[in-house]
């Protein structure tokens, strides 16, 4: 029920070309078939002397080359119905698949590896929209085989209830493998997404591995998984084919026993060499669709196991959402991109965190009843040794953990979705390892923004960039490679705070900006970073996660967390002489080495 719902709402998308193909290629060019069948016997009852046509044997070929280059028309026109329908619904899906995925906490992982979510972005969804241009088949296979049953009875009505025959058993056997099919098909989906999941994890880890010395074991991981994929796949083709196969035999059975019943007739004059041309051609015609509706039925539950399977990937998310209507710009220009400039709703007068509380899933490790306020121009330091929770309150407030308790204010109004309320330009977020694309370093700071309407060279200023970009033998047009694998952990790091500070925000939250720099960079970057901040028409907010003296002494506030909780707060001077470990902190010993807390 819910695969027919599902199919019925991506038909309603695009009404347009769902019925020109169905009609094109799902009725006409199943039902045209059954014209030169009619055409053929009259040719051959002519050429036997049987009957005499108005249109002589030269008009029936020319009718008959005339129906061929028809059907090619009408076929051509379906096909090209047909995969514009299968793009534009693929596009629908990957879309509303990609829109659930990024609105979901930053923080969570996918219900599937990575290249296991590839997987069914590329697989599944080609399945689904194969299968949607199929639903109209059974409608022109039905009156095929209607309009030919009538046809053939009223030549010999025992002939044709014998041929049809193992097409009815052909038919029953399709049905009675059905869940069969269906248990095969979940089988090698998952094992395939077992395959290209460790594949994903794999070309991510490579020096990983090769540090380990885990090359041999890896390879022969993935050889089992391999191997598990390769039985499951083989035995979803395997009954899939046996069923095309019994279908295909099914055409020359039925031959066979028509050539056979035929004989003693056509002695006897009453069954024509037309008759049995137009036997055989329907036939084989009538085989070949049966063989179609039974591969319709196969494809039925192996569409359900893809709906399934797209559908995990949204845990949560209503059914609507895989199949909700949205603008799909497949031709024409591309709308713009948003670009929502800072005004007035966006300016932070202070942001106040009261009770805010997470523990990770069957763990007592996270943050407790943790409360601080941040002034409009302020600089906060959150800081501890690892594991105190420093990184965690980060993403609690930012709302990339789910918070179990407390409130989040901003200018005095509750903060009820964190995730999409902090976001540019009221905030802007910089993580302890930010992931760069495979684009030129311009598009990994931009990420979307207009660059005639934001001041790109002024973030790459402040993030101590300018030498680097310089340096490039392309510049900003430097291709980065693959997570940023052409540049410096600490070029990284500042090319992910230009990203933050060209976005203009009010609130900027960075967690352990300068731990992958050296002394002389750190140094200028904060310098930068100090002066921006001193300037009154570019009044910020800070927050940041950092160990490192440069960030502590120009800090207006400092928090010191132990085990999820604040220990102690206040200005430098005050937690260095209430608490013995900032003062081991301060002096190197707790440095956490930008470790995950």
């Amino acid at each position: 029920m819910k695969t027919r719902w599902y199919i019925w709402q991506l038909a309603r998308f695009r009404w347009g070309h769902f019925l020109l193909s169905g009609l094109l290629a799902g009725v006409i060019s199943y039902v045209f078939p059954l014209v030169p069948g009619l055409i053929v016997r009259q040719v051959f009852d002519v050429l036997s002397g049987s009957s005499q046509a108005s249109f002589g044997l030269w008009g029936l070929l020319a009718l008959l080359v005339g129906v061929a280059i028809v059907r090619v028309m009408i076929l051509f026109g379906g096909i090209t119905a047909e995969m514009s329908l299968r793009l534009i619904v693929a596009a629908l899906l990957r879309q509303n698949l990609l829109n659930s995925i990024l609105r979901r906490p930053g923080a969570q992982a996918l219900p599937a590896s990575p290249g296991e979510a590839i997987s069914r972005f590329r697989d599944d969804v080609l399945a689904v929209v194969e299968f949607l241009t199929w639903t109209f088949d059974p409608v022109g296979q039905g009156i095929v085989a209607l309009v030919a049953l009538v046809i053939l009875m009223r030549v010999n009505l025992f002939i044709t209830l014998t041929v049809i025959l193992p097409l009815v058993i052909m038919l029953t056997l399709g049905n009675m493998a059905a869940k069969r099919i269906q248990k095969y098909r979940q089988a090698s989906r998952a094992a395939l997404g077992e395959v290209t999941g460790l594949l994903g994890e794999i070309f991510g880890a490579v020096q990983a591995v090769k540090v380990a010395g885990a090359e041999t074991q890896v390879v022969d991981h993935l050889k089992t998984l391999n191997e598990v994929r390769r039985k499951a796949t083989l035995n979803d083709l395997l009954l899939t084919e046996l069923l095309r196969s019994v279908s295909v035999n099914a055409a020359n059975l039925g031959t066979g026993t028509l050539l056979l019943l035929a004989a003693q007739p056509m002695q006897a004059g009453r069954f024509t060499v037309g008759d049995l041309a137009l036997f055989v051609s329907y036939l084989g015609w009538l085989t070949s669709l049966t063989s179609s509706f039974t591969e319709f039925l196969t494809k039925y539950r192996q569409v359900s196991v893809s709906f399934d399977r797209l559908a995990a990937l949204l845990p949560g998310a209503s059914p609507e959402t895989l199949v909700a209507h949205h603008p799909i710009y497949m031709t024409g220009d591309l709308p713009p991109v948003p670009h929502n400039p800072k005004n007035a709703i966006h300016h932070l007068a202070a942001l106040e965190v009261s009770g805010l509380t997470y523990h990770y899933p069957h763990s007592d490790r996270g943050i407790q009843d943790i409360t601080l306020r941040l002034e409009r121009g302020s600089f906060t330091v959150i800081t501890g040794r690892i594991g105190s929770g420093k990184t965690t309150l980060l993403r609690v407030l930012l709302g990339l953990l789910p918070r179990e308790a407390g409130d989040i204010r901003w200018n005095g109004q509750s903060v009820a979705d964190p995730a999409a309320f902090l976001a540019p330009p009221r905030c802007a977020y910089t993580p302890q390892a930010p992931r760069l694309f495979s684009e030129p370093l311009r598009d990994n700071i931009l990420m979307g923004l207009p660059e005639d309407q934001v001041d790109i060279s002024a973030a790459i200023r402040l993030a101590a960039l300018e030498r680097d970009v310089l340096a490039l033998e392309q510049g900003l047009d430097t291709l980065v490679g693959s997570r940023g694998v052409r540049l410096s952990g600490g070029q990284v790091q500042r090319t992910a705070a230009a990203r933050m500070m060209v976005r203009g925000a009010e609130l900027l939250v960075f967690d352990d900006l300068s731990s992958a720099l050296d002394v002389e960079t750190e140094r200028t970057l904060w310098e930068g970073l100090c002066a921006w901040r001193a300037n009154p028409e570019t009044t910020v907010t800070w927050l940041a996660v950092s160990h490192r003296r440069q960030a502590l002494a120009l800090a207006d506030h400092i928090i010191f967390l132990k085990d999820g909780k604040v220990e102690v707060e206040g200005t430098l001077s005050h937690v260095l002489a209430a608490s013995a470990d900032m003062q081991r902190l301060w002096a190197g010993d707790l440095a956490d080495h930008s470790s995950p807390s």
